[in-house]
């Protein structure tokens, strides 16, 4: 890996989080490293923090790339592919756009060898999770080299069906969203029943971050670790019977299904179409 050239179009957030995890876990050299997009002030800053070579040409980031990772707005894909033509024959595209199926990218980009994945926002930490899948004309050499890449940001999963990446885009790659806006409302409760809001955010950290860790270590069904802090006619009880009764569940269910047909919806979506989906 410390040998292969990396260019990475579109050096927004994710991108960002690779490539400092490849020179975090020295799986890459920042000289082999170019990272290209249209704002100067954005190629200086990952220049400066990483020493890696910045662009605003995309064909030259990719003349004699080993490795192309494409990290664009969706919106952004099919005006992107356009100018990334002199990709090299035994390259590997490497893509962490939502919505972008293997086959759209392939007759884009007029190339073969395609691996589709969707990481998610922990990974800026080294804690995501990525699930990908690959077009059948990627070598062994190269799925190894994407699994090298994919663990710079934590976990990866291969999947041999792509459908399960516009699943995963919604369960995972919005996951955190999820947490964090179920983080801000216990947060919340506490600072109405009278917590500071430094000591509730202290108490909802931790416990989130510890029952996690014991769910992981329990091997148990949660809902088995559930019913273990649910006492008969308890505080726990009740709280949960109001979460039931407002549809919490429900709720969660619906949430993911519709960041599913999102993501079916912008492997489809038409050049210009304006989302206000946050850059990778």
């Amino acid at each position: 890996m410390l040998k292969k050239k990396i260019a990475f179009i579109g050096p927004g957030v994710m991108a960002e989080a690779m490539i400092a995890g490849l020179l975090r876990k020295k799986l890459a050299d920042a000289k082999n490293i170019t990272a290209s997009g249209p704002r100067e002030e954005r190629g200086a800053e990952l220049k400066t923090k990483y020493g890696i070579k910045v662009t605003t040409d995309n064909a030259a980031a990719i003349h004699e790339a080993d490795v192309v990772v494409l990290s664009v707005k969706p919106q952004r894909l099919t005006e992107v592919m356009k100018g990334l033509k002199g990709i090299r024959s035994d390259a590997l595209v490497l893509s962490i756009i939502a919505g972008a199926t293997i086959k759209k990218m392939s007759t884009g980009l007029k190339h073969k060898a395609i691996v589709r994945s969707m990481p998610n926002t922990p990974g800026q930490i080294g804690e995501g999770i990525t699930v990908w899948a690959a077009s059948k004309e990627v070598t062994a050499e190269q799925q190894e080299m994407t699994r090298a890449i994919l663990g710079a940001l934590g976990e990866e999963v291969f999947v041999e069906d792509e459908s399960y990446l516009d699943m995963a885009t919604a369960l995972s790659g919005s996951g955190p969203a999820y947490v964090f806006l179920f983080t801000e409302a216990l947060i919340d409760a506490g600072v109405h029943m009278g917590f500071p809001r430094r000591i509730a955010e202290q108490l909802v950290l931790q416990t989130i971050k510890g029952s996690a860790s014991f769910y992981e270590g329990a091997a148990r069904h949660p809902a088995t670790l559930r019913n273990q802090v649910t006492s008969p006619g308890g505080t726990s009880a009740e709280a949960l019977y109001y979460l039931e009764k407002a549809g919490f569940r429900t709720a969660i269910s619906r949430a993911v299904w519709a960041a599913y047909q999102r993501s079916l919806e912008l492997g489809k979506e038409k050049p210009g179409h304006v989302d206000v989906e946050e850059e990778k």
